[in-house]
Formats: structure tokens, sequence, C-alpha cells
């Protein structure tokens, strides 16, 4: 019976160009992805693009363009970035499909036919940046301008005709669902806040505006666009055809990755307007940190945000995957500078790639390049068992830098085992220790690329085809190279700095 996994990054809002907190989303999102297709579930990761709203409205008009053509053009740049991080996604939605827009509208009717919707008036204070209101004890002011205590964006006072959406009664079903649920939202620190805003009261969520028209009409109400968060959402559910009984993917997803700028309408509002629907609510939601420039938040406002393709272009894909995975706690902010991106690639050119190399070299020299049969007495080593177990549980716990140090580890330990060896050593070994030590080590070393293959997955298939394995899983650990596979010898796979 398949085993389905379904997975989602944040939404994208293309207002501008991605900056290293979309890439930083999107690689660990495809970490997970990848790892648990080598753990043999059929994986649905979805990814995308948000763009409605009065941000990208006017965000069109400052380039004298078509709301649809600047969102096609930068739609395109978001879509290039996912082939850039080497995602593996399986869709790839924007909500200006019709497909998205007919699910919006079907379940905007199943909350107008729940009773779960009423027209009335809002006034109060609207991020255009963040698409988010704010009450007056979420806003401070700043040389005359009031901004959000949040983001620190401007915000505006806004009075219109408003469709809202009745957020406050479900705040005793959203508090009991946190009780029964503790695991919903990850690290705990951001269910703590999520729970603090919810006890702090909630109040009835304005769901439409007038004053714009770039977005998806209310059903029946045209001069009424649905609030750009409702719209956004629910892309989730329109990817996995959720309403085509027949077709439809596996929701509810297994796990929205989302950054902690958006934790409030992903733990908050769409829970809400799920249960308003009688809809299945996803299993987890994990929200991770910023991708500091310095010690600040990047934003286009302050001029510091970080190109991830000038990075990429410069160390790799691999290798910039490599340093978010293993330098940044998922869940907590972390920094990114050049000097600490040629250290963690040296690191792992001295321990990866020499050891790769130096077990290669003899290989090549003494056995022509196949891989050495064993004696008969040969008792497999013991660094070659590797217990899967291990690194499932950090995946499981969304602790990829632990995911990391358990392969930096075991590396080292096969290091250890060829220097306390010698297998060049000719006097201290005969032929048939030698094969016996070469063996061994590659064979583990087959394992380290195959632990590493949901975080460097081009390098990881690079050697692990000149291995003679095409395809591979959790149970190739298991399974030695055969004797007498004709081997390649790879070239430098990690450049030094």
């Amino acid at each position: 019976m398949t085993k389905n996994f379904f997975i989602t990054t944040p939404i994208y809002y293309p207002s501008g160009k991605p900056h290293m907190g979309h890439a930083y989303s999107s690689i660990l999102t495809d970490i997970i992805a990848r790892f648990k297709r080598l753990e043999g579930y059929e994986v649905f990761f979805l990814t995308g693009t948000d763009e409605h709203g009065l941000k990208i409205q006017k965000s069109a008009e400052k380039d004298n363009k078509d709301p649809i053509d600047f969102c096609n053009e930068v739609s395109d740049v978001f879509r290039n970035l996912s082939n850039q991080l080497n995602l593996s996604n399986t869709d790839f939605i924007r909500t200006t499909e019709d497909r998205h827009k007919k699910v919006v509208e079907q379940l905007w009717g199943i909350l107008s036919k729940n009773d779960q919707i009423y027209l009335s008036k809002y006034s109060g204070w609207y991020s255009i940046s963040d698409e988010a209101y704010y009450a007056e004890d979420e806003i401070f002011e700043e040389d005359g301008k009031k901004k959000s205590i949040t983001s620190g964006s401007e915000v505006e006072w806004m009075e219109e005709e408003s469709y809202f959406f009745k957020l406050s009664s479900f705040e005793k079903k959203l508090l009991s669902f946190y009780e029964k649920n503790p695991d919903f939202v990850q690290p705990e620190s951001r269910k703590n806040e999520v729970v603090s805003f919810i006890k702090q009261g909630l109040k009835d969520l304005s769901v439409s505006r007038t004053t714009f028209n770039w977005g998806i009409s209310v059903p029946g109400h045209k001069k009424h666009i649905i609030y750009v968060w409702l719209d956004a959402l629910v892309n989730y559910i329109s990817a996995s055809n959720y309403f085509n009984k027949d077709q439809h993917a596996p929701w509810p997803a297994d796990i929205h990755i989302i950054g902690k700028d958006i934790l409030r309408f992903h733990a908050v509002y769409w829970p809400a307007f799920l249960m308003a629907a009688d809809l299945p609510l996803p299993k987890k939601i994990f929200s991770h940190g910023w991708i500091l420039s310095g010690d600040e938040k990047m934003s286009k406002s302050k001029g510091n945000i970080l190109n991830p393709i000038e990075l990429i272009n410069e160390y790799g894909t691999d290798e910039i995957r490599y340093y978010l995975a293993k330098e940044v706690v998922f869940g907590l902010d972390g920094k990114i500078n050049k000097d600490n991106i040629e250290i963690c690639i040296n690191d792992l050119a001295n321990n990866i790639g020499n050891l790769t190399q130096r077990v290669f070299a003899l290989i090549d020299k003494y056995y022509e390049s196949k891989m050495p049969n064993t004696s008969e007495n040969y008792t497999q080593n013991s660094i070659t068992i590797i217990e899967p177990k291990n690194f499932i549980k950090c995946l499981q716990n969304l602790e990829i830098h632990n995911y990391i140090k358990e392969i930096n580890k075991y590396s080292s330990k096969i290091n250890k085992y060829v220097n306390d060896n010698e297998p060049w050593n000719r006097k201290l070994n005969s032929d048939t220790n030698i094969k016996n030590i070469l063996n061994t080590s590659l064979n583990s070393i087959k394992n380290i690329f195959i632990l590493m293959h949901p975080i460097m997955p081009k390098k990881s298939e690079y050697f692990l085809n000149l291995l003679g394995l095409n395809t591979f899983s959790i149970n190739n650990l298991k399974i030695d190279i055969p004797v007498g596979q004709v081997l390649t010898k790879p070239k430098i796979l990690f450049k030094k700095y």
C-alpha cells in the first residue's frame, strides 16, 4: 500500500525579487520531501506564488504594467528559483490560475452557506506591505508614521464596506484544538505565541476589500475582492484538487513549512477557515526563523537583501543547501555570510571530500577501479552497519542540523578507521587486509552519500552513479556494492577556499 506525504512551502508573494528567506524555506522543505522519498513515501510537494492584492496592484502600476503581465514575469522568476535551488516539487500553483479561483469561490460559498460570513463596515489599521490588519496595541509611531510592531511596515487607517468572517466564534474551538494537539505548531515557542494571541481575544476578520480590483471577486458581489490571505491560504486545497473526490491528492497536508512572520495567518486564520467549512486541518505547521543579514531581517527597504542566486553562482547549489541546513537551527533565526560559508565548505572538503578521494585513489591504484572482494572469513566491520532509525528520528523531529551532525559523526568514524588501518601501507597490511579495509570504507562512504542525498542531491547522485547506483533508498544502507563492480573515480567533489 502506497504511503503518502504532503508537504508545502509558504506561497510566495512575488511583489519583488526572491531573497534568502524564500530560498531557505524552499530548501528545507525540499530536504524533508527528499528524505521521505528515501523512506519510500509517495511525496506531494507544493510551492507557488500568491499573486493578488493591493501590494501586487501597486507594484504593477509602478512598473506601468498590467497586473497579470507583472505577475507572469515575477512568478516565472520564482519558478526558475525552484530549478536553481534544485527543488523536487511536484506542483507549482499560482493564485491567478482558474483551478485556484474555482476552489476559492467554492470555499466562500461553503462559508456563506454555513453562516460564517456577514456584511458590515471595516475601520482600522492596515498594512499594504503585509496585507494584514493590526489592532491599536500592535502599532507604534515613528517619524510621524504609524507602523506595525511585528513587521515594522507602515500602516494606514482604512474605512470601507467589508464582508467579515466570524473569527471571534472560534476562540474556544481553537484553544481546545491546541490543547488536544500540542504538536500542531512547532517549535513550541511559536505555539505558545499563537495560544497567547488567541487568549487575548479574537475579533471578526475583514475578508473583502472594495478599494482595489486585483483579486478574486466575492461571488455575486463583484465590487468586493476576497481578502488576499483567505485567497492565498486556499492554495493548499486547490492544488490538492480536494473538492474533486475522484482525483484529489492526499489532503490534509502532513506539514506546512512557513516563516515566523506569517504564523498568525497559518495558525489562527487558516484553521478557523477550515473548521468553519467542516474541512480537515493540516497535521502540522512548522514556523522557522529568519535568515539575517548581519543582525537584521532582510528587507527591500533596508537594502540588505542577499541574493541566493549570486551565492549559488559563487559556491554551488549543493554547498548553499548544506550550509543552510547545517549552520541554521531549524526554527531559530540564522545568520549568513561568506566567511562562514567558506569555513563550512572547507570542513566538508577536509572530511568527506578527502576521505572519498583517498579511498578511490587506492582502489584505482591497486584494483583497477573495481570493488575489491573480501576474504571468506571476513566479518562486516561495524562501521558499515548504520542504523536508519537515528536519522529518521532527526527528520521526524525536524532537527535537520542534528541530522547532518549524525552524518558527520559517522564520516569521522570512517576517517579514523582508514587512518588507523593505513590501507596504503603494504608493509603493515596484507593484500587481503587492504581489500577488506577498502571494501569496508567504500561501502561506508556509499552510506554517507545516500544519507546526504536530501541535503546535496546533485553531488550525491553524481557520486552514487559512479558506484553503479542509479536508484537508491534507505534500504541501500544495508546492501553492499557488488564485488567486481566497475567504479569511476570522482572528480574533486568540494572546492576548498
